[in-house]
């Protein structure tokens, strides 16, 4: 582990250090650091947010924010400000198989208030929680910090060292360093946590199609269509159409050698009533590839450190669910542990806490997510030709009607709705 220890820094490095103080030093601000660092600071608790980039505007990060997620918000009364930015919403998506049309969801049967997923922007979303969470005083957002040391005094984690945008070093002290900064996490390597990795059989090649006018429909906001070892999958994003071509793992560099012609061909095979819209598609710096990746640490936590979301586990995007997974990471956490970061002393136990709540709804969805890969995904992507008809794992769900809901649930919610708790003054 990367670590400096304060009291072996000689005079001159003590002097030059630029020191703050803080109850919790949270690194990464996607959707987890975020929503924590909100709820921390809307109950009175000291909290820095550290975020290594300039802004929050990245290309095709996740955008579904789920029931779960929307019924937490709704709790702090932000569901509704939240509808107000550009949104479209996804009850479940449609797909295309040889005998006809089959949902495998339908989030609209849900006693929810939010019964779909709504599409926002990450970008946006992250700037309107960072937003809100900078009414409270207590609350501190730092842009374009590059965290390299963890601080560690008697085998406690005290803080972190980085490199801000003056180039300079600077060091936050805090009683819970916290890290949220996502699959390829810096806390989680200087901390010498090693996840255990699955390769999912596929990964995805994502890029954005024109809305046009009088074109094709999108019911319930989302298609998917398959054929001749591939799967596309359609999202409207109102202005545009987010979309994705998976595809059989290791198989990038011979998709990107046949060049953009060849991509645009696969995908009107697929589905031929993207004929007009697959023009748009000229170059290859459109397409982003998600290279997908499973893990979970088995322990995330060391006495002043605690990981949660993408640094704690990284989700597969089979249901699109990470984002709510790492919010509600976020949630338990915030309902654990802000007694104690009030007081200034957080106990070890009160972090294993956390990952004992969050480790089995993670171990459950992973395992529902690999049993899709393996027995559905890794079946179509190995295929010639098109599927005939509905996988009968897929039809089968469908047709038992105490297991029909039962994805939608999954996907919704997750093993167990996860909820604010009220805090003590």
């Amino acid at each position: 582990m990367t670590t400096v220890n304060s009291s072996s820094l000689s005079p001159k490095q003590d002097q030059d250090r630029n020191v703050t103080t803080t109850s919790c030093c949270i690194v990464g601000s996607g959707p987890a650091g975020a929503v924590l660092a909100l709820l921390l600071a809307r109950s009175g608790v000291s909290v820095k947010l550290l975020e290594v980039h300039k802004d929050f505007d990245r290309e095709f990060r996740g955008d579904t924010i789920h029931p779960s997620t929307l019924e937490i918000l709704d709790q702090i009364g932000l569901a509704e400000p939240l509808h107000r930015l550009p949104h479209s919403k996804v009850s479940g998506p449609t797909l295309q198989f040889s005998d006809g049309p089959f949902r495998p969801f339908d989030l609209s049967r849900l006693k929810t208030k939010f019964p779909y997923i709504l599409m926002v922007p990450q970008s946006r979303f992250l700037e309107f929680i960072t937003l809100e969470a900078a009414r409270y005083p207590s609350f501190e957002l730092i842009m374009r910090a590059n965290v390299k040391q963890l601080i560690e005094e008697d085998r406690v984690i005290r803080g972190i060292r980085y490199l801000g945008s003056d180039d300079q070093w600077h060091e936050v002290r805090a009683s819970l360093t916290v890290g949220a900064d996502g699959r390829f996490s810096q806390l989680r390597q200087l901390a010498g946590f090693e996840p255990i990795k699955t390769s999912p059989p596929m990964d995805v090649l994502w890029f954005r199609l024109p809305h046009l006018a009088h074109g094709m429909e999108l019911p319930g906001g989302g298609l998917g269509a398959i054929g001749r070892g591939r799967i596309l999958v359609v999202l409207d994003r109102g202005d545009y159409w987010q979309t994705g071509l998976v595809f059989p793992k290791g198989r990038y560099q011979e998709l990107k050698s046949q060049g953009v012609d060849a991509i645009r061909k696969i995908i009107v095979e697929i589905e031929p009533r993207l004929t007009r819209h697959v023009e748009s598609l000229t170059d290859w710096h459109q397409f982003s590839l998600l290279s997908v990746e499973s893990s979970r640490c088995t322990r995330w936590h060391k006495p002043g450190l605690l990981l949660i979301g993408d640094a704690a586990h990284v989700m597969s995007p089979v249901g699109g669910v990470g984002i709510n997974y790492a919010i509600q990471d976020a949630v338990v956490a915030a309902n654990i542990l802000i007694c104690s970061l009030r007081s200034g002393n957080v106990n070890e136990s009160l972090l294993h806490r956390v990952q004992k709540e969050r480790e089995w709804p993670i171990r459950i969805i992973q395992a529902l997510q690999s049993a899709l890969q393996k027995n559905v995904i890794a079946g179509v992507l190995a295929a010639k030709e098109r599927p005939r008809g509905v996988p009968w794992q897929m039809r089968l769900l469908t047709q038992i009607p105490f297991l029909r809901d039962f994805p939608a649930k999954m996907i919704a919610f997750g093993p167990r709705r996860v909820h604010l708790e009220p805090v003590g003054n």
